[in-house]
């Protein structure tokens, strides 16, 4: 499972963007993985973890898990 970063997030429109440590590859993320895995909020910049599962050609981000401190 890698580690990412949310690199921007709009509740309003419902996705964003996750970026792979060490890597410019850009991850789709929806709301409704961000519901799955049961974390409220997330924020720029935030260290993650997922899944990603690709669809027609795009990364898409699943199981997401906050980085325990």
């Amino acid at each position: 499972m890698p580690w990412g970063r949310v690199k921007w997030f709009d509740a309003k429109k419902g996705y964003g963007f996750l970026t792979l440590d060490g890597e410019e590859k850009d991850v789709f993320l929806h709301v409704s993985a961000l519901e799955k895995s049961k974390l409220r909020k997330i924020r720029e910049n935030q260290k993650i973890q997922f899944d990603i599962k690709e669809e027609q050609g795009k990364l898409k981000a699943v199981n997401l898990k906050n980085k325990k401190a």
